[in-house]
């Protein structure tokens, strides 16, 4: 049983990370305690458990699995980039095994855009997501934003902190309100060709957006 956020954070930094990132999807690993701490509030505002959670832009799984850890229904994993199912799957072993826990039938992956992937709003649903932050392909943040916005009335996202005002904006012109959000320092490791540092740290914000009521 996880017991605290701390616990989270060691189990995740178990997991297997991208073996060969392409650096046109922006695919840098999520760090273990920013994606601990992003699901701890979320749990804790009873957003987690037995809800129907939406990995966006998924990768290899980190929040997704976090999320099945902590109680969720079923987390349905959606990435673009397909060659990423193994180590997915290979996470989802770990899960099991660390914990002895019973997974099946309680994820499902989609190999789709998530512009494209054609889903609907859940009432029941969160979406959780670390975002392009826009570096390679500009406005992505917002194309995931938007999709989030029709998939789920409750949203967990990160964004590099000197884009707030737009997160912000995003909300108040969407019916949104930030119900909490968090600052962070982000280890931003030298994984794809425009990384120069070995390891350099970004200010990132954690956002949890609701429809506004």
């Amino acid at each position: 049983m996880v017991r605290s956020r701390k616990d989270l954070a060691v189990f995740l930094s178990k997991l297997k990370t991208f073996s060969k990132p392409n650096q046109q999807f922006e695919q840098y690993s999520t760090d273990s305690e920013t994606a601990a701490s992003l699901l701890w509030q979320a749990y804790l505002a009873e957003n987690i458990t037995d809800k129907y959670v939406l990995d966006l832009g998924a990768g290899t799984g980190i929040l997704g699995i976090g999320a099945l850890l902590l109680g969720a229904s079923h987390v349905e994993f959606i990435e673009m980039d397909a060659t990423v199912y193994t180590a997915l799957k290979e996470n989802l072993a770990i899960l099991t095994e660390h914990w002895e826990i019973d997974i099946t039938g309680k994820w499902t992956f989609t190999n789709n855009n998530i512009s494209t992937c054609g889903k609907t709003m859940r009432e029941d649903a969160v979406v959780v997501m670390n975002p392009p932050f826009g570096t390679q392909m500009k406005h992505a943040d917002k194309l995931f934003l938007t999709a989030a916005t029709k998939m789920a009335p409750i949203i967990y996202t990160m964004h590099k902190t000197t884009t707030r005002n737009f997160v912000q904006a995003f909300t108040a012109d969407n019916n949104l309100i930030i119900s909490w959000h968090e600052n962070v320092s982000y280890p931003l490791k030298n994984t794809l060709g425009h990384h120069k540092k070995r390891l350099e740290r970004i200010q990132v914000t954690l956002f949890g957006l609701e429809q506004a009521k």
